[in-house]
């Protein structure tokens, strides 16, 4: 490892995708389900590529070729080792919803007063964490790290990968449930970040409105412990509507907060960051102008206004049973008589597939947002004719070409990143 760490320090760019090749990288050949990284490591050498680290043994000898037994595994050690060598304070934030949202908003914060490193888009895999400690180089001071995971164990090796200091978990929710087989598998896996802060003598940052969360925190003996959420901090919001669409917040001993981001769920996001700031003595002033000055991207929690006069919450990035229920409890706040709710498919959830579905037609019965079209198969099953239904997005764009919305709708778009559901976007 030494010996490649040396090497990496000369070549400290990586890539794992032959066609992204940048002339001195180091290139590992992965392997997935439908591809061997092995048989794209001569032509990565071609492509100018320092060195490629391969774990067939069959392929030939070669000055530019490193061969490990495992090239995944050599990849997460080398990350490891790094990490070591960066010595700088990490953060770990995992979750069912807003993982990606607080990581951002942290980042902003952070990056106030530290050069900080930190997960580009969903690069929060076995994959993307050590990817993401490999792109920190000597001049950074802090990085946050997302983490992932949609099976037990997953969380635990991520964190010997990144070795965190602190960590939170924004949430713990119905997802993946196809791999964690119940919420109690997804509450183990997540907690294991717990468990790594307690072990190391690293801080935990817990919202302590969260039943579950706090019935975590209480199963484990932990000293270092900090504390956040809408009654510790005192935080108040004020409604949403089309004419104040963002999220604005009072909060104890912050100046007042005006986001760019729809939904009062991005509460505790916006609190979490706060905390983690406090942690690296950033001042309230300085939390807030960084908060107030992120805009959301990639289809999260972001308000677009279209040519025809439409406005859509465009929150289509993924959606869960907890997200899903959040974004149309937020939705039904909105005093506006256009609304429409287009919402798409939860995938991943195994056997609670059908009864989720019908959750949710039971929520937005109760909400009263009758204007709702449905996507998708799971959607369709559990309708019963409630609301309009389609099975798929573009036979939803078909409907709307002869039926369009009208020209002042404000639109929701929620929905599982399968269903593409930002086509719908450009529809409107």
């Amino acid at each position: 490892m030494e010996k490649l760490y040396m090497l990496f320090q000369q070549h400290a760019l990586v890539s794992t995708d032959s066609r992204n090749i940048v002339a001195g990288c180091l290139f590992f050949a992965l392997k997935g389900e439908r591809f061997d990284g092995n048989r794209f490591a001569l032509p990565a050498i071609e492509s100018g590529a320092a060195y490629a680290i391969v774990d067939d043994p069959s392929l030939p000898s070669h000055p530019q070729l490193i061969k490990t037994n495992d090239a995944l595994a050599t990849l997460q050690e080398l990350a490891r080792y790094h990490r070591r060598q960066l010595n700088i304070p990490i953060v770990a934030i995992t979750g069912t919803n807003g993982k990606t949202t607080t990581k951002e908003l942290t980042a902003q914060v952070l990056s106030t007063k530290y050069t900080t490193g930190v997960t580009k888009g969903n690069l929060n895999n076995h994959i993307g964490v050590p990817l993401t400690l490999l792109s920190m180089n000597g001049s950074t001071q802090a990085g946050i790290v997302e983490m992932g995971a949609s099976h037990p164990g997953e969380i635990a090796a991520l964190c010997r990968i990144a070795e965190p200091d602190f960590g939170l978990i924004t949430n713990i929710g119905k997802a993946h449930l196809e791999g964690f087989g119940s919420l109690e598998g997804v509450q183990r896996t997540k907690g294991e970040l717990y468990d790594y802060l307690i072990r190391t003598g690293g801080t935990i940052l817990f919202n302590a409105d969260d039943p579950l969360l706090a019935g975590m925190i209480g199963e484990r003996r932990t000293t270092k412990l900090v504390r956040y959420g809408v009654k510790e901090n005192k935080a108040s919001l004020l409604p949403a509507d089309a004419a104040h669409p963002f999220l604005r917040l009072s909060v104890k001993d912050y100046p007042d907060i005006n986001t760019h981001l729809i939904g009062s769920y991005n509460t505790d996001n916006v609190l979490a960051a706060l905390a983690v700031g406090a942690q690296f003595d950033i001042t309230p002033q300085e939390a807030v102008a960084a908060v107030s000055r992120y805009e959301p991207s990639n289809n999260r929690s972001q308000l677009v206004h279209t040519a025809t006069g439409r406005t859509i919450i465009m929150d289509a990035y993924n959606a869960n049973p907890s997200s899903m229920a959040a974004a149309i409890e937020n939705f039904a706040q909105w005093q506006e008589p256009g609304k429409w709710a287009i919402l798409g498919d939860m995938l991943e959830l195994g056997r609670e597939t059908s009864r989720e579905h019908l959750n949710i037609i039971h929520l937005l019965r109760e909400k009263k947002l009758y204007n709702t079209i449905l996507v998708g198969e799971h959607f369709m099953q559990a309708n019963n004719n409630t609301f309009n239904a389609f099975l798929s997005v573009d036979d939803l764009i078909t409907y709307f070409r002869q039926h369009p919305l009208p020209a002042n709708a404000v639109v929701l778009l929620k929905g599982s990143r399968g269903i593409r559901l930002e086509m719908v976007r450009e529809e409107l």
